[in-house]
């Protein structure tokens, strides 16, 4: 989550027993990344889940080649790509036995991805926070199972326990929750985003590709109070907020998915991960507890 995930909540999550993830542009030099590798490292020493790293494989970040160096240095376990699918890429984090997977929003995205021999696909589905897709989760994981036979994994409103077995059932091997940990204790997010997310429903998530230049959903109260009117947009062109556009548009204008309406209170991350685990648990045994008085 850029802007969102550092060292605290990643750790945090993975003493939890949870893969916590960070993109490398969260640190705004290589070697403030690498730092953050070497701090993370540190701290995990011992029986945690892995942790991962997001990088943007797009000739817009001028930084891949660098990252990508320090990444195998430092061999992260888990690497995800976006915005683009490199073979060599994968050849490079699989050659100290890392794992690679992949964002995608589209059919042809997933292909190419497995083309390129990515360990797994996150299939980011309508409503997810940020660069989200428009396709529904049970027309997309089955389009998906049918050629890719790796890890697959579900993105998109996922902000509790119970959508997590729901997400299995419908033949995902993980799920991956974004929005839910932007409203934590450890997340780097300002406190009025986090407030906002609590504060927000799904219709106060705008799909648009006004702000970034690509589709994405945004809170329509952080909108507003860029001076932007949510309901006119200009279609297909990116808004101009002046010389510090891009920064301007995560800082200031904040992405969530549709999920913030089941979203009510900012939790620890190891209370969070407490809970997620009891809800999975509790779906789980309800499903066995039918499947028995079905067989009677």
């Amino acid at each position: 989550m850029f802007l969102v995930s550092g060292p605290d909540l990643v750790v945090e999550c993975c003493r939890s027993g949870v893969v916590g993830t960070f993109p490398a542009l969260n640190q705004r030099t290589s070697e403030g990344y690498e730092a953050w590798l070497h701090e993370i490292q540190q701290r995990l020493q011992g029986r945690h889940a892995p942790f991962g790293v997001n990088l943007i494989v797009h000739k817009t970040n001028p930084r891949l080649q660098q990252d990508l160096a320090i990444t195998v240095k430092h061999k992260v376990p888990l690497v995800i790509t976006s915005l683009g699918a490199v073979k060599d890429l994968v050849d490079a984090i699989h050659s100290y036995g890392g794992v690679v997977f992949h964002d995608v929003i589209h059919l042809h995205h997933a292909r190419k991805a497995a083309e390129a021999g990515v360990d797994g696909l996150i299939t980011v589905c309508a409503g997810a926070g940020g660069h989200a897709g428009t396709l529904n989760p049970f027309a997309f994981l089955a389009e998906v199972r049918a050629f890719f036979d790796k890890t697959v994994i579900l993105s998109g409103c996922i902000t509790n326990g119970h959508q997590i077995a729901a997400a299995r059932l419908l033949g995902a091997d993980l799920a991956y929750l974004g929005t839910r940990f932007i409203a934590t204790h450890e997340s780097m997010a300002d406190q009025r985003y986090k407030e906002m997310i609590v504060d927000t429903a799904a219709k106060d998530v705008l799909y648009t590709a006004a702000i970034s230049g690509v589709h994405a959903n945004f809170l329509r109260p952080s909108v507003v109070a860029s001076g932007a009117d949510p309901d006119n947009l200009p279609v297909n062109v990116k808004m101009d907020f002046g010389a510090e556009h891009e920064a301007k548009v995560w800082r200031d204008v904040w992405s969530a998915g549709q999920g913030v309406g089941d979203i009510h209170d900012i939790p620890t991350a190891a209370d969070l991960c407490g809970r997620l685990k009891r809800e999975y648990l509790a779906a789980i045994s309800s499903l066995h507890d039918f499947q028995a008085a079905a067989a009677d």
